[in-house]
């Protein structure tokens, strides 16, 4: 509250001492002259400083900045503020990626895009840890589909684990980078198994791979999400369909199948 006494003072203060452009206007100069004081002319330098000075007061009071400075203001005070708002505009532009330059404006635009998504190794990399690898789409004249085999694998995709045989079909998480009739390898397989043999990895199998396709893209079934305080009269209702992605197993690759295939027949 002081600090806003003092800047109100001294804005009346300075107020009146920028409208009173001469002495005589003023009636406390009239008094002084009567009384045999010497006022000294005021020069337009003063006028120059107590106009700063006023504004500098005002941007105060009503820009939010609350602090006042005791030192006298400069001429070039001015042009190093205006220096430092140019400075600024200027930084803002090239965040913004426009600049004065309408090519230069256009190419950071650009770079601005392309580095905002992903490259394609990253998103080989990404789909590595979550533990899938896409081939391709699926091609019009393949059959990818085999008769069933009596073998299992244990595969992980993301943080779940599921038990697949050939012909089945998995629902996971929604898989980014990949579409509809997409050939998928799940390369991180944790036990393959038969009737005579089993492998357990540690933690992968390796050389071992399960093959899958992208089947769709879907949503499963509606949660109901119900919040209650007792007493308050709150209640929220809200529902959540998780995006899932179908898989349908066709292969399983990293096992001995011939004597299996034996031991069946």
């Amino acid at each position: 509250m002081a600090s806003r006494r003092c800047l109100g003072a001294l804005t009346r203060h300075l107020r009146a001492r920028l409208f009173s452009a001469s002495p005589l206007e003023n009636p406390q100069t009239l008094s002084l002259r009567s009384l045999g004081f010497t006022i000294p002319q005021r020069t337009s330098s003063d006028l120059d400083i107590c106009h700063r000075a006023f504004r500098r007061s005002i941007s105060i009071r009503f820009g939010g900045v609350r602090r006042c400075s005791s030192r006298p203001t400069n001429p070039s005070d001015e042009e190093e503020d205006e220096d430092d708002e140019s400075e600024e505009e200027e930084e803002e532009n090239e965040e913004r990626g426009v600049s004065s330059d309408g090519e230069n404006g256009d190419v950071r635009a650009s770079k601005c895009v392309v580095q905002r998504g992903k490259s394609e190794e990253e998103k080989v990399v990404e789909a590595a840890e979550i533990g899938y690898k896409v081939i391709g789409p699926l091609d019009s004249s393949e059959n990818p589909f085999k008769l069933y085999e009596p073998f299992f694998a244990v595969v992980q995709i993301g943080s779940h684990q599921f038990k697949v045989s050939n012909g089945d079909s998995i629902f996971t998480e929604r898989l980014k980078y990949c579409e509809v009739n997409d050939k998928l390898i799940l390369n991180r397989v944790l036990m393959l198994g038969s009737r005579s043999q089993t492998v357990v990895g540690r933690p992968i199998v390796p050389d071992a791979a399960v093959h899958a396709i992208v089947e769709e893209h879907t949503l499963d079934a509606t949660v109901i999400i119900f919040k209650k305080k007792r007493r308050k009269n709150y209640r929220r209702t809200k529902g959540h369909r998780q995006e899932l992605t179908k898989l349908r197993i066709t292969d399983i690759q990293g096992i001995d199948k011939s004597e299996n295939v034996a031991a069946v027949a």
